[in-house]
């Protein structure tokens, strides 16, 4: 049995922190109920890259991840305090934005990056079934 993906993110999570030194919070308010495997893979994925992401170019010192559950929808906001980024310019060349956005297209989600001098915030959402 695989773990759930609150466990799975938490492990990851952990050793993110022991890897970079980067303070993280995680929070997941995703009910009772198991997600579809491909909805918690694809957040799954998401997450990590985000953070792959955050620990090779944003200089940032705290991340904030929040899995929600709402009506009809689960969504990943995954946000730091880094250097922030042109959204439009990496875009174009960021495997790893093409890889998350191709993710979420397969599952018909939403993919959305907001980005400054004080930070990024990425938001993924998937409709549940």
């Amino acid at each position: 049995m695989r773990p759930s993906t609150t466990r799975a993110l938490e492990r990851l999570i952990d050793t993110f922190r022991e890897a970079t030194g980067i303070s993280v919070e995680f929070e997941a308010r995703l009910g009772g109920e198991r997600l579809p495997s491909e909805v918690e893979t694809t957040l799954y994925r998401i997450v990590q890259e985000s953070l792959t992401n955050i620990a090779k170019h944003a200089g940032a010192r705290r991340v904030s991840v929040l899995l929600l559950r709402k009506q009809g929808a689960v969504s990943a906001l995954v946000e730091d305090d880094g250097h922030g980024f042109d959204p439009a310019e990496r875009a174009r060349g960021g495997i790893g934005l093409d890889g998350m956005r191709e993710r979420l297209t397969l599952l018909e989600g939403r993919f959305e990056i907001e980005s400054s001098r004080t930070g990024t915030s990425i938001v993924a959402e998937v409709p549940l079934p």
